[in-house]
């Protein structure tokens, strides 16, 4: 069926839409944020500590920008459904999900890690990312239909690189984190499938480094040598994707996982 054709930029705009973003005071999760604000959706971003929320709720505030901070545990299935409530409370629905948030309680031991911090991981990284994505599908089903950008990571597809980590103080060695980012494309996949007739879209982004002032000389030089355009990412570079993929400039795009990575897993 034919629809209005649409100003190709109008098709990226998130005016009138609502949006979720999940673990919002994060690495990336600032960025995502500002994207769905500049892109025009009301804005609502969660995460179990809802201080540093606040800071960015007043800052947007102060720029006219409609953002409301929650607080919530993906780990707790009320707490989940406790949120979507405050959301519809507030705006009646919400039309994308970003799903952000992580837990990484295997940063220090890594490998030799205790089972029982892969299973507190997967909580959050599994059976959370399933609770939350059917909880807030289920209410898009009711209405119009939505979005859900996951947001995934380059180690989804292919496995940790010992040369990354030469000469310098970095691992890469971290099991859960690969087993869930790996598990979330397919997942992705699942949920496009399970809801595309509801007029619901799943994608993924898999983002590659994002350097930060942790990041020791020596790393920085060797992840620029592994990618084609020689730099890690920095605080614009994932919001574009994730604006689009969230927008009616990429309505006819689900199941997909787009590498956003310099070109890493594509060498």
């Amino acid at each position: 069926m034919k629809k209005k054709t649409v100003p190709v930029l109008d098709m990226f705009s998130l005016k009138g839409r609502v949006a979720l973003v999940t673990g919002g005071a994060g690495m990336y999760g600032r960025q995502l944020v500002a994207g769905m604000l500049e892109a025009g959706a009301k804005t609502f971003v969660a995460a179990r500590k809802i201080e540093p929320l606040k800071v960015m709720e007043a800052e947007a505030r102060a720029k006219g920008q409609d953002l409301t901070a929650l607080t919530y545990d993906q780990a707790d299935e009320a707490s989940i459904k406790r949120l979507l409530d405050a959301i519809l409370a507030k705006a009646g629905k919400c039309d994308v999900l970003v799903n952000n948030a992580v837990t990484r309680p295997m940063l220090k031991a890594g490998w030799k890690d205790e089972l029982s911090t892969f299973e507190d991981s997967m909580k959050v990284n599994a059976t959370g990312l399933f609770a939350i994505t059917r909880i807030f599908c289920d209410a898009m089903a009711e209405r119009d239909g939505g979005a859900v950008v996951n947001i995934g990571s380059m180690h989804g597809l292919i496995a940790p690189d010992p040369w990354l980590y030469e000469g310098t103080q970095h691992s890469g060695w971290y099991p859960d984190y690969f087993f869930h980012k790996a598990g979330m494309i397919n997942f992705t996949r699942f949920i496009a499938s399970y809801y595309g007739l509801k007029n619901i879209r799943c994608n993924c982004v898999a983002p590659g480094g994002y350097q930060t002032e942790k990041h020791d000389k020596r790393f920085l030089e060797n992840f620029a040598k592994k990618t084609m355009l020689g730099r890690m990412a920095n605080d614009n570079d994932l919001k574009g994707a994730v604006v689009f993929l969230a927008s009616d400039a990429a309505g006819y795009i689900t199941g997909a996982t787009l590498s956003v990575d310099a070109g890493y897993t594509a060498k």
